[in-house]
Order: C-alpha cells, then structure tokens, then sequence
C-alpha cells in the first residue's frame, strides 16, 4: 500500500511507510534502539498522532518493520527467483543477487547483531529457515540427494552470512567482481 495525497497535497503515511522509516533506521546502525517514535515522526516529516493511527506502541512498529524485512528480502526474492525456469539459472541468479545485495545493505547486520532481542529472534529463526530451506530444495532440484542438498544449503546460507559481515566489518577486503561469488557457487555444486 502506498501512500496517498489528499487534496490538501499533505502526503497521507501507510503503516508501511512507518516499518520502511524503521528498517532505514535500523540500517543506518542504530538497531533496534534506533526504532524511536519522536525521530521517525520527524523523519517521515509528520506527528506522532500519525505513529498512533497505525500502531498501538513501538512493539507494534518493530513487529511490523520486522515483518516486513521478512517479506521483501525473503519471499519477494524467492518468489523473483521461481520466475527463472531453470533450477541452476535460479541458484546462480539467487546467489549472486543476495551476496551482491549483501555489500551495499547494513540492514541484516543489524538484524544478526540484535539477535538476542526476543522480537528479532523469532523473525531471524524463520527467516534463516525459509532461506535454507529454499536453497537446500534448489540443491534437490539440481538431483541432489535430500541429505546433501540440505548440507549445501546451510554451506551456501553460512556463506552467504560470513559474506555479508565481512563485507561491512572490513569494507574492501572482498573481490569487487563477481567472480568470488561464482567460485564459492561453483564449489558447492561440486559433486563428490
């Protein structure tokens, strides 16, 4: 849902722009403690009384911004990814998306380094879930057998994690060029 003019030309905001707001923030470094009403109403350049048509209180906000990082950048990417007919060309294409994503956005750094918050691991559980999941029965569709595919794709789902620390703890250190991410690809399709 987006947001909406009314005619006096004032942008109307939609609970999404609230969760937007909070995962920007969020990413920014901040974390969780960066999810604070009174800066997000003056980010979003409006009042709290808008906060409170939306949410019953900032839990409401996390849950929603948390639920809404688990939309876009989980089933909105696997969903893109089962548009590709081919199980190898959606490995490939999934693979290199995310771990190109992965250096240009802090947000799930954030998320693992709040971890340990009750809201965020439950999300975080689910999420790593549906990702290896997915990965492990791309693997399957690739033929291999259900035991090692689910090892691939907790080998490629860790990958993916050491990746995206790497990329923000020591900017630089990784190859700009895609051809580390093929080679990581091309070791796990390795058959023994």
């Amino acid at each position: 849902m987006r947001s909406e003019r009314p005619a006096g030309g004032r942008r109307r905001l939609t609970a999404e722009d609230w969760a937007d707001a909070a995962l920007a923030a969020m990413a920014e470094g901040g974390g969780l403690a960066a999810v604070a009403v009174e800066p997000l109403a003056a980010r979003l350049g409006t009042t709290k009384g808008s906060f409170y048509w939306h949410f019953t209180g900032r839990d409401a906000l996390v849950e929603a911004a948390l639920a809404r990082w688990e939309e876009t950048s989980t089933e909105r990417i696997i969903e893109a990814t089962e548009a590709r007919p081919d199980p190898e060309e959606r490995l490939r294409s999934l693979f290199l998306a995310v771990m190109t994503e992965a250096v240009n956005d802090p947000l799930e750094v954030s998320l693992l380094a709040d971890a340990g918050q009750p809201h965020v691991a439950a999300v975080l559980r689910r999420v790593t879930e549906r990702r290896i999941g997915y990965v492990a029965r791309l693997f399957e569709d690739l033929g291999f057998s259900a035991p090692a595919a689910a090892h691939r794709g907790l080998l490629a789902y860790t990958s993916y994690l050491g990746h995206t620390q790497l990329a923000h703890a020591v900017p630089g250190v990784l190859p700009p060029d895609r051809v580390y991410v093929d080679s990581v690809l091309e070791t796990l399709l390795r058959r023994p």
